[in-house]
């Protein structure tokens, strides 16, 4: 199969190609030229398997230059039980009768990101020794707090790759900054910005598209690739999950074959339903994608009203890994929807850079609110999630998995629909143990990783091992930069 770029669609290269360049050197997203189509036999076929021969097989549908046994090893690799916790690695947690929540959270970095940065440094390596590379690549990643450590996790001492993290400063909780500036290997590097999520991204983009930067590195041996969503090489193992969930309830006799699912996602880049949108186009049979958003509402708005405007007031949350106002994989879907139509694709992000918003087609914004339901889920509401769900049903969430929650009952109460929903968990409430106590109804005693025995104390849930460990841990980096400083600070890194 080959991939597209969204902004020149005669731009094609291979599936190997697509995973090793991550972003189009045209600023486009790398898109599959058809999507596969499954059946009910298919879907039957997998509910007794296992988590990695589910991926081996969804996977092996996009991924044509890799085989499906290159792809069952990779998924042993990345979702064995000496990474993942739980055998299921994405287990399926029964709220009430009709409602599910699909645990993403039990990877090494205990956030739903493991999922696909544990696959992904495998499927780049592969893909190095499929095209030929002898150049090492140097990954770039910027995170609203999840990416960043997932990614240096899958890549640490990965040989013939280096990887540079650029998060915003005082824009993640502790536990994430904690993770990412204790990470271990010889070949990661952390460099916090001075400014918001937006301001990172916007600053790897640039550094992708400036050739004069590229030209420099090649000559020293480098080649860029990124570990952001904007990689499809992320996006794919995220397909996985929702396919997997329906095999679950499949298995557990929760649903008949045939019958609508919905999936209520919290996100801010808009990658992890995005790839609920892709499963959905395969042929799974899911109702509606509901789009949780925190008080950063610029996907909800734009679901509902078909204008994108990022020209609002940034917020920080607690729910820092959704403040986000620049959704990158919107292109995927835009691209999508218009029917492939690359140059009104490339219209609409010239006008949201030029002006920072634009309004799309109406036959984009039909199929819009045909699929999807955009919601907002401002901080009281995000705590008073956390507490019910904690008070309720005995289940402790995180901050963003209680944005998916409290947003799902909005759209219930709403729409009077009934369909069995799956709401998707992100993140370990342990990620985010401040804003988790001060929810059910306690104080925090101290900040960072000492709040993780407290909660642990109050709730009588297991801190995750690598959580724990944290505790003592000597911070590495300590560097930081102004937005305009990070093409340097990637030079300096790649001497």
């Amino acid at each position: 199969m080959k991939y597209l770029s969204t902004r020149d669609s005669q731009l094609r290269v291979s599936s190997a190609e697509a995973v090793k360049l991550g972003l189009s050197r045209d600023g486009g997203l790398l898109t599959p030229e058809t999507v596969p189509q499954i059946d009910g036999a298919f879907l039957q076929s997998l509910t007794g398997a296992s988590y990695q021969e589910r991926t081996a097989k969804v996977m092996a549908l996009y991924l044509t230059d890799y085989t499906e046994e290159e792809l069952l090893t990779f998924a042993n690799n990345a979702y064995g039980p000496d990474k993942y916790d739980d055998p299921a690695a994405a287990p399926l947690r029964k709220v009430d009768k009709n409602t599910y929540c699909l645990e993403l959270w039990h990877g090494p970095t205990s956030a739903f990101k493991d999922m696909a940065l544990q696959m992904l440094p495998q499927l780049l390596s592969a893909a190095l020794q499929k095209t030929g590379e002898d150049k090492t690549v140097c990954i770039l990643v910027a995170t609203s707090g999840d990416t960043g450590k997932a990614a240096m996790e899958g890549f640490a001492d990965v040989p013939q790759t280096k990887i540079m993290v650029f998060y915003p400063k005082d824009g993640v909780s502790a536990v994430q900054e904690a993770q990412m500036v204790t990470q271990e290997g010889e070949n990661v590097g952390v460099c916090a910005v001075v400014g918001n999520f937006d301001d990172a991204q916007s600053g790897v983009k640039r550094i992708f598209s400036n050739e004069e930067i590229r030209k420099t590195l090649a000559n020293r041996g480098y080649l860029l690739s990124s570990a952001n969503s904007i990689n499809w090489g992320r996006i794919l193992p995220q397909v996985v999950y929702y396919v997997s969930a329906y095999c679950d309830l499949l298995r557990d006799g929760e649903i008949q074959m045939g019958d609508r699912v919905n999936f209520c996602v919290p996100t801010g880049n808009f990658g992890d339903i995005l790839a609920a949108y892709y499963a959905k186009r395969m042929g799974l049979p899911i109702g509606k994608l509901i789009c949780a958003s925190n008080k950063n509402d610029v996907l909800a708005d734009f679901l509902r009203t078909g204008v994108y405007d990022r020209n609002r007031p940034f917020h920080n949350t607690i729910s820092p890994s959704m403040d986000i106002l620049v959704s990158s994989n919107l292109e995927r879907l835009l691209f999508d929807l218009s029917g492939e139509n690359d140059a009104e694709v490339r219209g609409y992000m010239e006008t949201l850079a030029k002006e920072g918003k634009y309004e799309v087609s109406n036959k984009i914004k039909m199929a819009l609110q045909e699929q999807f339901w955009g919601g907002s889920c401002g901080e009281e509401h995000t705590a008073a999630a956390i507490a019910r769900y904690y008070r309720e049903y005995g289940y402790l969430i995180d901050t963003h998995t209680a944005v998916a929650a409290g947003v799902m009952e909005r759209y219930r109460q709403e729409t009077g629909d009934k369909t069995p929903t799956v709401f998707v968990s992100t993140a370990s409430p342990y990620k985010f143990c401040d804003s988790v106590l001060t929810a059910i109804g306690e104080a925090p005693k101290g900040d960072g990783v000492e709040l993780l025995d407290q909660l642990n104390t109050v709730s009588g849930v297991a801190v995750p091992r690598r959580l724990a460990a944290l505790k003592g841990k000597q911070r590495r980096f300590d560097l930081t930069a102004e937005k305009t400083e990070m093409d340097n600070v990637v030079l300096d890194f790649l001497k």
